[in-house]
């Protein structure tokens, strides 16, 4: 079997097993972001290293709810400092400035994405959260997360902090395709799972906002006829909400 049909059938085989199992996490939160965003609230979202990415993938996204603030600390995003976050994502007290520079609102909620859910910054992050009593959302992988000592003085996870658990599934050390004769494993799933399941999320969401009555702040394809003056309104409405603009 060639590589790509190994990864091909065993990112099929995790998406199937998300499937049949984060169903009622995926609705605990989208509850939790539907009622946030109902009472004018946004959900901010947060990730170190390539965590970052799936933040910044549903950020200003067409057919998306608008009011998703995609948090960044470009020292430690994967996409412009992939090696300096290695390190700095380790450090204590960071996640607690980044929290504070959010200055949520009572009503938000948080979405903290990290696979291995070890590291300082997103436990932080996520603990500064929960000290000002927003709810937490987190995106992990449990069965990698508590193989792992934590690396935080506290001894705890990401996951300790959550209220809702996304769990992406993902095969131990984010390895779908093994080879023999080679150490690391290929192919990286977290990603690609960790943007099913906050697609999936946002998506339902919106559906339980419109169960409620009220037209969800989804933005319009910008590059349809029309998309960006429909988009103004939703711009308008949430720009000093949303710090990343």
């Amino acid at each position: 079997m060639k590589g790509y049909e190994r990864f091909f059938n065993g990112i099929s085989e995790i998406f199937e097993h998300i499937q049949s199992t984060q169903g009622t996490h995926i609705e605990q939160a989208a509850a939790l972001i539907a009622e946030a965003v109902i009472h004018d609230g946004v959900v901010h979202l947060f990730g170190t290293g390539h965590s970052n990415v799936i933040a910044e993938e549903v950020f200003g996204r067409a057919n998306t709810l608008a009011p998703v603030n995609q948090v960044v600390d470009l020292s430690m995003a994967g996409s412009v400092n992939t090696v300096r976050s290695f390190y700095l994502e380790r450090v204590e007290g960071i996640g607690q400035l980044i929290f504070e520079h959010v200055r949520a609102q009572p009503q938000d909620v948080f979405l903290v994405i990290s696979n291995s859910g070890r590291n300082a910054v997103p436990i932080d992050f996520a603990m500064s959260a929960k000290e000002h009593e927003h709810k937490v959302i987190v995106e992990t992988c449990v069965e990698f997360s508590l193989s792992q000592p934590s690396r935080h003085s506290s001894g705890k996870r990401l996951l300790d902090y959550a209220d809702v658990i996304l769990d992406n599934k993902t095969p131990y050390a984010d390895v779908v395709v093994k080879v023999d004769g080679m150490k690391p494993g290929l192919g990286s799933a977290s990603g690609i799972m960790g943007s099913l399941l906050v697609h999936a999320t946002l998506v339902e969401a919106a559906m339980k906002i419109q169960e409620q009555g009220m037209e969800p702040p989804v933005f319009m394809h910008g590059n349809l006829d029309g998309g960006m003056e429909y988009n103004q309104y939703l711009l308008d409405r949430y720009w000093l909400r949303i710090r990343n603009w």
